[in-house]
Order: C-alpha cells, then sequence, then structure tokens
C-alpha cells in the first residue's frame, strides 16, 4: 500500500553469495537508483550483505513495491547472469517486506538494517561497511535518490496499536 513503510529483504539461494566483488555492490545500488526512478518509490536505507540485503522503502502509490521490487530483481538476475553465467535461481525466492509502524520501530528497523555488518562481524562499527546507506546519511552529500522521509517523519516516542499502522502526513 501506498505511504506505508516496509523493510523488505531477500536472501541469496541457499544463502549463497550474491555479492562477491565491490562491482557487484556497486551494480545494485545503481539499481536501485533506477528502480527508484522507474517505479516511484523512497529508499530511506538499505544494506547490502554478502548473501542478502534489507531494504527500507516507502512505496507512494499502491501496489508499486511489487513492480519496483520485480524490476530490480529481475534486472539484477540479468546483470548477474551475464557477469558470473551459470544457471538456476540467484535468489532464494520472492522477497519478504514486513510493515513497519512510523513510529519508535521505524528508527528501530533502520538502526537493525544499518548495524547488520557488525552483528555479522564484517566490521566493528556500522558506519565503516561502504554497502549501506548510514555512510550516506553520515557523510553527505546524500545520495539524490535516497529520501529522508523516514527518518525525518518519525514522530519520537509515540506509539500506535500492533495492527494499526499510520499513514504519513
Amino acid at each position: 500500500m501506498g505511504g506505508y513503510c516496509y523493510h523488505v529483504l531477500n536472501r541469496g539461494n541457499g544463502r549463497a553469495q550474491v555479492f562477491h566483488n565491490a562491482d557487484d555492490h556497486h551494480a545494485f545500488v545503481r539499481l536501485l537508483q533506477k528502480a527508484c526512478a522507474r517505479v516511484p518509490m523512497r529508499l530511506g536505507g538499505f544494506c547490502l550483505m554478502p548473501n542478502h540485503f534489507h531494504l527500507v522503502v516507502w512505496p507512494r502509490g499502491d501496489n508499486d513495491l511489487g513492480p519496483w521490487m520485480q524490476w530490480l530483481l529481475t534486472a539484477h538476475v540479468h546483470g548477474y547472469r551475464k557477469r558470473y553465467r551459470g544457471s538456476g535461481h540467484v535468489w532464494q525466492g520472492r522477497f519478504k517486506a514486513f510493515p513497519i509502524e512510523q513510529d519508535d520501530r521505524l528508527r528501530t528497523v533502520l538502526r537493525y538494517v544499518e548495524r547488520n555488518p557488525v552483528r555479522a562481524g564484517l566490521v566493528a562499527r556500522a558506519e565503516l561497511w561502504p554497502w549501506s546507506s548510514l555512510r550516506d546519511w553520515l557523510q553527505p552529500p546524500l545520495l539524490p535518490w535516497l529520501d529522508p522521509g523516514p527518518r525525518r517523519g518519525i514522530p519520537a516516542g509515540k506509539s500506535t496499536s500492533r495492527r494499526r499502522i499510520r499513514r504519513p502526513s
């Protein structure tokens, strides 16, 4: 649904590595930018890990998330197959998307997403991971297609019911 924030993730098939080097990461980040230009989507945060990714997205319109993700993952698989050949599935299956209430839980999800490399033991501090939106938030200039809305539009300290998700104003 448009106006709701989502935590979106997908993992390599059989937990296999999907991002093998800096070129793979750069290619996926470029695809994120192109996807945002093709289907209106606000990307509030992301983290690319060796075998999976996390995104915090805020679709502008109803039913935008599916086409956006379909284009992103299909374009990625085409590029991946061009570089590495082979056959079969690159991704484990369809992406997973979890709605996020736009209160302190959104902040918690953003921290979770951007601290993923620390929990995995890949870096000592989250801002050292080059394939995450955190570096861009801390060291401007901000990537022009990253949207600060999910970070700025969070009411501080307010809670909503477990079932109801508030739309941004």
